[in-house]
C-alpha cells in the first residue's frame, strides 16, 4: 500500500533472535537492500552484500567511494556508496560484519553473444556465457563462507518491472530483449544464486532461502471477462495485472520453482520462504522499462486502464517537479530508441515511441515508510526454525489474499457437479455429495 502522507515510520523492533545470523543480500544497493543491511547490523548479524559492478565501482575490493558517471543507475550506485561511507564503515561494531561482493547473477544481460529464434523472446547462451555467471555466483558464497564461516539466510530481492502490453513487447528486437532482461533480474538471476547457495547449506544441513517476489493485482475498474468485481477490487496472489504480464510471469515462474524446490531440500533442514509484499515494494523501488505504445492500447481508445497510465500519474503525483514532457532528456542522445532517467515516469509516456528506462524518485520518508512493514517481516522470519513456505506482509495483503481465497471457494462450490461428474467409479458416476 502505499503510504498516503509522508509521516516518518514508526520505529521496529527487532524480534529476538539467540545467535547472530549471517546473510546473503543479492541486491544490496537498492533501497530495500540498503535498509534491511541496516536493521541487520544495528542487531549483530553478519552481511554480505552482492550489487551489480557498475553498482558497487571500487567497494568490493578497496572499499573506495566508486567513480560513478552520470547515467542510469548512478544515483543509486552513490546512495550504496554514502551508505558504506557514513554508515557502515562509521560504526566501530559493524566494521567486521559485512563485505561487498561484486555479483550480476543474471545469464544474459544484453551484452551477451546469444542466438535469437523468431518465437516470443526464446534464446540460448553460448556454454560460456553461463558458465562465467554460475562461477560468480559460486565465488559470492565462498568469499561469505570465508569471511563468516556459513550463510545462514540468503535473500533474493533483485527486481525490476518491464511495463507494456504483450503485444507491445513483441513489437521489435528491442522490446524482446526487454523480456528476456526481464526473466534474467527477476527469474534467473535468483535460481542462479540458489543452486549455487545450497552446496554450503547442504554442508551445513541448515539454511533458509528467501525470495522476494509479490502480490500483483488488478487496477479498480477494470474487470476481466469471467472474473467478479471482487476480484479484481481485492485482487492477490496469482491475479494479472493488465500491463505488466511479462514482470508476473517472471514472478510466478519464481514461485513455482521455489514451491517445487521446497520439498527437495526439506530433508536437508533447509527451508524455503517466498515473501509477498505489495506490487509497489518492487516495482516503485526498482528499475522500470516501459516498450513503446501500440496504438491501440492508447488510453483514448482502449477501455481497461494498464500500468503505464497508472504508474505514470502516481509517481507524476508523488513528485510534481517531474520535468515537462517537452523537456529534453540529458541521456537522450546516447541512444536514439531509449532514454534514461532518474526521475519518475514523464506524463509523454502514453504516447513514448521509444523505450523509457527510469529509477523512480520517491520521498526519503515515503520510501521508508513504504519499506517499513517488508524489513520487519523479514527480520521477523529470516532464520527462523519453522518459517512460513510463504509469507504474505501488511494487514491489507493479508485481507485481500482471505477475500481471494474465499472467491476461489466459492466459485468452486458453485462448479463442484461438473468437476465432479468427471470422476468415474467402478459403481457409476460419483456423486456431488459424496465430496
Amino acid at each position: 500500500m502505499i503510504p498516503t502522507d509522508a509521516s516518518p515510520p514508526v520505529p521496529l523492533h527487532f524480534p529476538y533472535h539467540a545467535q547472530s545470523r549471517t546473510w546473503l543480500l543479492t541486491s544490496a544497493a537498492s533501497p530495500l537492500g540498503i535498509a534491511l543491511t541496516r536493521v541487520l547490523l544495528e542487531h549483530g548479524d553478519s552481511a554480505v552484500l552482492c550489487a551489480a559492478p557498475a553498482e558497487v565501482g571500487g567497494l568490493a575490493k578497496g572499499r573506495s567511494i566508486p567513480s560513478v558517471r552520470d547515467g542510469l543507475g548512478a544515483g543509486r550506485a552513490l546512495e550504496f556508496a554514502r551508505f558504506v561511507r557514513e554508515e557502515v564503515e562509521v560504526e566501530e561494531q559493524w566494521r567486521e560484519r559485512w563485505r561487498v561482493v561484486e555479483l550480476d547473477g543474471r545469464s544474459w544481460s544484453g551484452g551477451e553473444r546469444c542466438c535469437w529464434r523468431l518465437s516470443f523472446g526464446e534464446a540460448w547462451l553460448r556454454d560460456g556465457a553461463v558458465n562465467r555467471i554460475i562461477g560468480q555466483c559460486q565465488a559470492a558464497v565462498a568469499e561469505a563462507v570465508e569471511a563468516f564461516g556459513k550463510i545462514d539466510i540468503l535473500f533474493c530481492c533483485a527486481s525490476e518491472a518491464v511495463i507494456g502490453t504483450v503485444e507491445e513487447l513483441a513489437a521489435s528486437q528491442r522490446t524482446l530483449t526487454l523480456v528476456r532482461e526481464q526473466f534474467e533480474t527477476n527469474f534467473f538471476g535468483p535460481v542462479n544464486m540458489i543452486k549455487a547457495v545450497l552446496p554450503a547449506m547442504r554442508e551445513k544441513r541448515s539454511g533458509h532461502v528467501i525470495v522476494l517476489t509479490g502480490i500483483s493485482r488488478s487496477f479498480p475498474g477494470h474487470v476481466p471477462i469471467g472474473t467478479s468485481n471482487t476480484d479484481c477490487r481485492l485482487a492477490a496472489s496469482h491475479l494479472g495485472t493488465p500491463g505488466l504480464g511479462i514482470y508476473c510471469a517472471s514472478g510466478w515462474a519464481l514461485e513455482g520453482f521455489c514451491d517445487s524446490l521446497a520439498y527437495e531440500i526439506a530433508p536437508f533442514n533447509i527451508k524455503m520462504t517466498i515473501l509477498q509484499p505489495n506490487l509497489e515494494i518492487n516495482v516503485l523501488t526498482n528499475k522500470i522499462s516501459s516498450a513503446p505504445l501500440l496504438r491501440a492500447y492508447s488510453p483514448s481508445t482502449h477501455p481497461a486502464p494498464l500500468a503505464r497510465s497508472l504508474l505514470g500519474g502516481l509517481l507524476d503525483r508523488l513528485n510534481p517537479q517531474t520535468p515537462p514532457s517537452d523537456a529534453p532528456s540529458p541521456t537522450s542522445a546516447a541512444s536514439p530508441t531509449s532514454s534514461t532517467s532518474s526521475a519518475p515516469l514523464p506524463r509523454s509516456l502514453h504516447d513514448s515511441e521509444k523505450v523509457e528506462v527510469v529509477y523512480p524518485d520517491l520521498p526519503a520518508e515515503m520510501e521508508g515508510a513504504l519499506l517499513a512493514e517488508t524489513i520487519h517481516a523479514l527480520a521477523a522470519v529470516g532464520g527462523h526454525e519453522n518459517p512460513p513456505g510463504r509469507h504474505i506482509v501488511g494487514y491489507e495483503a493479508v485481507a485481500s489474499v482471505k477475500e481471494k481465497l474465499k472467491t476461489v471457494s466459492e466459485e468452486l462450490e458453485d462448479f463442484v457437479e461438473v468437476s465432479a461428474a468427471v470422476d468415474i467409479e467402478e459403481g457409476g458416476q460419483l456423486e456431488a455429495d459424496d465430496l
